[in-house]
């Protein structure tokens, strides 16, 4: 029998940490070899284990990517929330060590991401889309990882750009809306774990494609097998959509 993957936990203290701990509490191919939290030092932890796992701030991606590099140490990417320019920092470590990063590890999301393509593929220019998200009251970026996420797939299959079609809301006299335009909006709410719905509508007939989480569960779990996944990949960055085979 293989020995347990090690892992080394950046975020633990977090909802998605504390969801990780116990996942892996629960399956026998995974052990937490170290948790880290923002200030902690990191002594020989990214040394002893076999993969990071990054739940934390985007804040600290750079230190985060550079432990990895000088240990070559893969890692799966979870924080949402990034600039262009650490964007581009990731993408460069991907270049020397394998990184998945995704922003939403479900299943069930990722199919829907895979959905959302075909959809727009088949239905064409003449449905107008919209995105809806709704999380907890306590999220602190909007829109979520996962709707801007629908918004790049929809972009691509609409040959459509991110900072010119898509639209965060509206408000006042905005006129009537352009064909092209993609709406996002973002619903902050109680304790809502996410839900996301993309809308096509034309006229006589509407089309919706919604995934509800109910449990972090689903994260975390799709987390670990991100992480086992990525061991012995070569150096690329990967969604969770490579991971799945989708």
């Amino acid at each position: 029998m293989e020995p347990p993957l090690r892992l080394l936990l950046i975020g633990a203290a977090g909802r998605m940490g504390k969801a990780i701990v116990l996942a892996a509490a629960a399956d026998p191919a995974v052990e937490i070899s170290a948790q880290l939290n923002r200030g902690d030092a990191p002594g020989s932890a990214f040394a002893d284990c076999d993969v990071v796992i990054d739940f934390s701030h985007a804040d600290t991606i750079g230190d985060v990517i550079a432990a990895c590099l000088t240990n070559r140490k893969p890692i799966v990417i979870g924080t949402t929330g990034y600039s262009a320019a650490q964007l581009g920092a990731i993408e460069q470590a991907a270049t020397k060590v394998p990184i998945v990063l995704a922003a939403n590890f479900s299943v069930g999301v990722n199919t829907l991401f895979w959905l959302t393509r075909k959809a727009a593929e088949l239905l064409g220019p003449e449905f107008d889309i919209e995105i809806i998200e709704t999380h907890h009251r306590l999220k602190k970026d909007a829109p979520s990882g996962t709707a801007k996420r629908l918004a790049e797939i929809l972009c691509e299959a609409r040959d459509l750009t991110y900072d010119a079609d898509v639209t965060h809301g509206r408000a006042g006299t905005v006129g009537e809306r352009p064909s092209q335009q993609i709406g996002m909006h973002s619903v902050r709410a109680g304790d809502v774990v996410g839900e996301h719905t993309v809308l096509f509508a034309a006229p006589g007939e509407r089309l919706e494609l919604t995934h509800k989480a109910t449990s972090r569960e689903t994260f975390a779990v799709g987390a670990l097998r991100a992480a086992r996944w990525l061991t012995g990949q070569p150096a690329a960055i990967y969604s969770m959509e490579d991971v799945l085979g989708l």
